[in-house]
Order: structure tokens, then sequence, then C-alpha cells
């Protein structure tokens, strides 16, 4: 009967959300400090009033003696919010005796029940009715004069009543405020999704209950280039879309949170594998393309996953700090993939950090230098040109791989003063090769997002390309295609203005932007790097040679030229000589190599 009582009440009064942990203990620490403050201030008004010190000492023992349980360990939060209220409350009493009973005293009650709703909880609004009515009853029917200040004397319980109805009524006041703010706090306003401290309080209550919990860790791809290309506005919509797609991957009983910027999270009831295949729900919605004012765009995102299941039971910081570190992983493996967290990523964060705070002085340092990988002509295996890699040679810790550092150097910045670097060596480097070999010779270089995105890329390569004499026609920049998918309006006006340089523009990594072909026709470019994913398969037939084949055709109907990346074996090499595929590269023909072992093999045929 108690607790059917109880569930009915609770239906009836207005009922919030439980502060999250670290906001309760800032407000409690400055409601114990009030407390003592106030006891305080009570002794002195005590001695100041003549009341004498046997008097000063209950004051003090009445209002100080609660606080005594912050002094146990194992005391929780409702012991320590009653205590502290117990102790306003004694400072109320205190006060209306020590004055008299004066109607003014009284206002103490209503001062802080609006200090104890700071908790957002209704144990210290339930222990100011039970004093209310206790003290102006019970003691005012015993000392009417030292408890009311006026007639109602003579009508304690009646005054008592009274006061507990206005105790009751600033209760709901402020509890209804608690209600009505909570979104408010709790929210993110843009998206309507959760916020970092509901996510976190969320994940606490569920981890103190047990069982499998997930939390998802969501950082949206090259969101910067949005922003900067479309305008913060075009940001807006799209982090909105975003939240939509998220809410839809999901069930009723998770949450989705917006962290800030373009970082989400998800907290997921349930294991490793129901957690990735929310996650790979989410990358599945990301593939549709966003449509935006102008033209649209598509969104890709580098997913972490975090469980905490069996004797592995990390509070909520911790949890959300480790599905942060996979998702930190999955960028640095090539983005828009899932990574699920697992020990010993804490270490290659600290690596990751250090080399990040490192790689931004390799190039005043002198720890970079450019390979250089040769293209091949597959209809007679001449070398008709390199393209330039950069490589990275750290005093501690060796040769680090480029598929570690680029993602590095992409995300912190400092792949523009790299890229730049690069382009400088390389031209000068094709200069060289063909004014010694009397004969023409093309250099490739890639160029990165950022590089569009935030420098004046044409004036760079102009200024290059008159520094060193190289024909602006022998020059090859390459671009991936997922650049080209993301943005493609901006990006064609950006590689129209290069090509009226006269240098020459090719879509790398072809066939993994996972998109329509339409767009090709509207790009400047005059060539396609295939894949080295799909020649892997090659030899073995079937789909990968369809594609390929296929990959071929549509370029030689475009007019454009073909190069096929990672070719390993001469398996490889005649099925695409024969299927007219222009030129090739990969570890079949040479490896990327410094400059002089490179330059040697030009003129040496390969077949």
């Amino acid at each position: 009967m108690i607790t059917a009582l109880r569930a009915r009440l609770l239906r009836v009064l207005p009922q919030g959300r439980l502060l999250p942990e670290a906001v309760w203990q800032r407000r409690h620490r400055a409601i114990v400090r009030l407390c003592l403050a106030v006891a305080g201030a009570l002794v002195l008004l005590a001695w100041l009033w003549g009341h004498g010190q046997p008097a000063a000492v209950a004051v003090l023992l009445a209002v100080a003696g609660p606080l005594v349980v912050e002094l146990l360990p194992a005391a929780g939060r409702r012991a320590r919010t009653a205590a502290t209220t117990g102790s306003l409350l004694a400072a109320c009493v205190a006060l209306v005796h020590l004055w008299g009973g004066v109607t003014e005293s009284h206002f103490a009650f209503f001062v802080m029940v609006g200090v104890v709703s700071l908790y957002q909880d209704w144990v210290p609004y339930g222990l100011a009715l039970v004093v209310v009515g206790a003290h102006h009853g019970l003691v005012g029917a015993l000392f009417p004069h030292e408890v009311f200040g006026h007639n109602g004397a003579g009508h304690p319980w009646l005054w008592a009543a009274v006061h507990a109805a206005f105790v009751l009524a600033a209760s709901a006041a402020h509890l209804a405020a608690w209600r009505l703010n909570e979104d408010q706090v709790l929210s993110d306003p843009l998206t309507g999704l959760a916020n970092r401290t509901l996510l976190e309080d969320i994940t606490h209550r569920v981890l103190q209950r047990g069982g499998a919990l997930s939390v998802i860790f969501i950082d949206l791809d090259d969101f910067k280039d949005v922003n900067d290309s479309r305008g913060h506005a075009a940001g807006d919509v799209l982090l909105q879309t975003v939240a939509e797609r998220l809410r839809d991957c999901v069930r009723p009983e998770d949450l989705v949170a917006r962290l800030g910027g373009d970082e989400f999270a998800v907290v997921v009831h349930g294991g490793e594998d129901v957690a990735r295949a929310v996650g790979e729900r989410v990358l599945l919605s990301f593939a549709l393309p966003v449509p935006l004012d102008p033209g649209t765009t598509t969104v890709h995102g580098s997913i972490g996953i975090a469980t905490a299941s069996g004797a592995d039971r990390p509070d909520a910081a911790t949890l959300l700090h480790r599905a942060d570190l996979a998702m930190y992983l999955a960028k640095s493996q090539g983005k828009n993939r899932v990574v699920v967290y697992s020990a010993g990523m804490g270490d290659a964060a600290h690596r990751r950090a250090a080399l990040q705070q490192d790689l931004a002085g390799a190039v005043a340092a002198g720890q970079l230098a450019v390979h250089y990988q040769p293209t091949v002509s597959l209809a007679d295996g001449r070398t008709t040109g390199f393209e330039a890699l950069v490589r990275w040679h750290h005093p501690e810790h060796g040769t680090v791989p480029p598929a570690e550092f680029i993602p590095l150097a992409e995300e912190s910045g400092a792949v523009v003063e790299i890229g730049r670097w690069v382009l400088r060596q390389a031209v000068r480097q094709g200069a060289a090769w063909s004014a010694e070999h009397g004969a023409p010779l093309r250099m490739a270089v890639n160029l990165s997002p950022r590089q569009l995105a935030e420098t004046d890329v044409r004036a760079d390569v102009q200024a290059v390309l008159a520094e060193s004499g190289f024909p602006a026609e022998q020059l090859t920049l390459e671009v991936t295609e997922g650049m080209l998918v993301r943005d493609v309006d901006r990006t064609v006006g950006q590689l129209e203005s290069l090509r009226d340089l006269g240098v020459r523009i090719a879509i790398d990594d072809f066939g993994t932007g996972f998109s329509g072909l339409s767009y090709l026709r509207r790009l400047p470019a005059d060539a396609l790097k295939i894949d080295r994913s799909f020649i892997n398969d090659l030899a073995a037939g079937g789909a990968a040679t369809t594609l390929v084949s296929s990959i071929v055709e549509l370029a030689r109907s475009l007019g454009l030229d073909v190069v096929a990346e990672g070719v390993e074996t001469d398996e490889q090499r005649l099925v695409l000589r024969a299927m007219d595929c222009g030129s090739a590269q990969g570890y079949f023909f040479a490896r990327p190599e410094p400059a002089e072992r490179a330059g040697a093999r030009l003129g040496v045929p390969v077949r």
C-alpha cells in the first residue's frame, strides 16, 4: 500500500531527472559552506542579542551538528542532502527563537527552501514540511510566544498548516521550474538531442544498474570543409540532418547526444555486437547525399565503440574516453569506418598526440623526404612519370608510415605546409630529370582536402612552376574521389582554375567514393586512377575484372587516361594490358624510392 501511495504521489508531483554526479557535488559543496557560515552567524547573533553562552552552544550544535554526516565515507547522496537540509532548517528554527517569533524571522524558511531546491530532489522538501509542521504545531503549542509573534499563538496548528502549505507551494514552484527548464539545460539547442551532461548522467545511472552498455562516439569527417565552403548556416542544416538520421538508427531505449561541434554519441543498451550493428547502420545512413542550398553534399563519419560488460565496468567518463580513442583510430585508418576499443589504445593515443606535436616541426627539422614511384606504360613498359610520396623519418620512432602520419597532418593542419614542401621538391626533381634525359617526364603530386579548402592552391602551383621552369602540362595534381563527392560544386571551380594554368587533374582512388558516375562529366579531369582494392582481385576474374573493365571503357568514352594502382603481379599486368588500360603503378614495377634510386630506373623498360 505504501509503495502504491508513493507511486501515486510521484505521478502527481512535478518530476525531473536527478542531477549528474559532478553537478551535484559542486552544488553540495557550496551548500555545506553556506551551512557553516550560517552556523557562525547565528552563534554571533546569540551573543549580540544577550542569549548567553549555553544558547550559542545549542545553536552551534543544532546547525553544525548534522554536518557530521559529511565525515562518513559511506554516506550517500540522500543522507548528505538530508544532513545539509536539516542544518539549514535548524538554522531557521534557531533564528525564529532568537528573534522572539517575529514574523520576518519565518521568511528564512522560504529562503532555505530556495537554497535546497538546488538539489532538485524531493528529500529536502519533505524534510521542510515535517520540520515546519512539527515546529510550528508542537513547539508552537508549548511555547506559542517564542514561535509566533502575532495572534497566531492561539492557533498553533492552524498556522503550522499555513506555513507548511506555503513551503509546499514554494517547493512545487521550484520543482516545476526544474522540470520546465530541464530541456534547456540538458539538450542541444540546435539539434534537440541530449547534450554531454545528460549523456554522462544517463550513462552513469545505467552503469550503476548493471548489464551490458555501449557508447558510440561519432565524429563527422571533414565537416570543416562544409562550413568553409558553404557557410555555417549550411553546416547547421547538415548537423540537423545528421541528428535526424542518428535518431532513425537507434532503438527507443537508446540515447543520442550531440557533444559539441561535429561530435555525436549514442548510449546503446547492449554489448559490442549490438553497438557495432548500430554503427554500421549509421555509416549506411550517412552515405545518402544531403540536400543543401545550393546542390548536395555527402557526409561520412569515423565511429568508435566502447563497451562495459562483465567485470570491466568503467565509469561514464572513462567509457566515453575509450570510445573517443577508438574513434581517433578509425580516423587514422582512413575514416568512414567503425573501430571497437581494445586494451592498448590508450598508449596508441599518447603516441598519436606526441607524433602530432612533432609533425608541426618536421619540415623545418629536415625529417621529411620525398620518394618517387614510377608510372609505367603497359604498352611498352616505359616509365612515363612519377608520383611524389612523402616519407617521415622520425628521430626517435624511425620511419613513421604515411597511413599513420598523413591523417594526423590533415587533422592538425600541418598538411598545408607539408603539401607545399612536397610540391616544390617534386616539381624541382621533375624539371631536373626532364633536363637530364632530354624527354618530357610527368610528375604527379597529391592535393589534400585542407590545401583546397584553406589555401590558394593556384597561386602556390603557379609560383612553383615559375620558380622551377617545369612545364605545367607535365604536372599532374591528384585529388581523391571522396574529396570530390563531398562538395562537387566548389571543387569543380577550384580544379578548373588549376587546369587554366595547364596542369593535369587526376582522380585518385577511383571507385571508392560510393557515388554515381554522372558527376564525372562535370569534372575537369584528365585521368582516373583505379583504386588498388579492385586490382587485388583482378587475377581471380569475376566481379573485379568486370568493374575494372567497365572503368577503363568509361574513361575511354570520356577521353580520360587510366592508371591502375597497386599492381603486384605479372598476371595483373597482363590482364590490364589486355583491357587496354594505359598505365600502371605498383610494387611489380618499383616501390617508392628516393630520387637517386628512382632516377636510375629511367630508360629501363619493364615488361
